[in-house]
């Protein structure tokens, strides 16, 4: 598979430092504030987040992590390969602002399966959905409130590829072409 290289470690530091800073001007009150993590690359990309409104603002910021497997609406075609993972929300989300990080948006269908998730929890005062990288093409009316780069792709011929240190050892957005 062919890939091209679109963001490199530093744009990557850039993009979440700007997102950060979005997030503190959009929330009135950053004491209601917690944030959630999509798994698996939401997660790490939610934790760096955090560290930056931390440092920035000199508050503690609760991270939620939740894996949307069961929540999906493909599942019986998945059904076989479902891995899950950690869903881990051990605080009380109602009259919350929740912030729902996600790496990559594309139809909106994991969003709206996150949605689903966190309501089974509690009913948040809000939810403003934040995604890394944002390539177009929605099959749901589904917009984040903050987009840390936009890449509009091909359907079903290109896809976005995010790389983290904390798995992958390395920051970098590909783009890959599918043959």
């Amino acid at each position: 598979m062919e890939e091209k290289l679109i963001l490199d470690e530093k744009k990557i530091k850039k993009i979440l430092i700007r997102i950060s800073n979005e997030i503190i001007e959009t929330i009135e009150n950053l004491e209601d504030l917690i944030i959630i993590g999509m798994q698996t690359r939401g997660v790490f990309i939610a934790k760096r987040i955090i560290e930056e409104i931390e440092k920035l603002e000199n508050i503690k910021i609760p991270l939620g992590i939740i894996d949307i497997s069961l929540y999906r609406d493909d599942i019986y075609e998945k059904l076989k390969d479902i891995s899950l993972k950690e869903t881990k929300l051990p605080f009380n989300i109602n009259d919350k602002n929740l912030i729902l990080v996600d790496d990559v948006i594309y139809t909106g269908r994991s969003i709206r399966a996150a949605i689903d998730c966190i309501m089974d929890f509690g009913r948040p005062k809000s939810i403003k959905l934040t995604t890394f990288i944002d390539r177009g093409n929605r099959e749901l009316p589904i917009q984040p409130d903050i987009t840390g780069f936009y890449f509009k792709t091909r359907p079903k011929e290109e896809i976005i590829s995010v790389k983290l240190k904390e798995i992958d050892s390395f920051d970098s957005v590909f783009l890959k072409f599918i043959h």
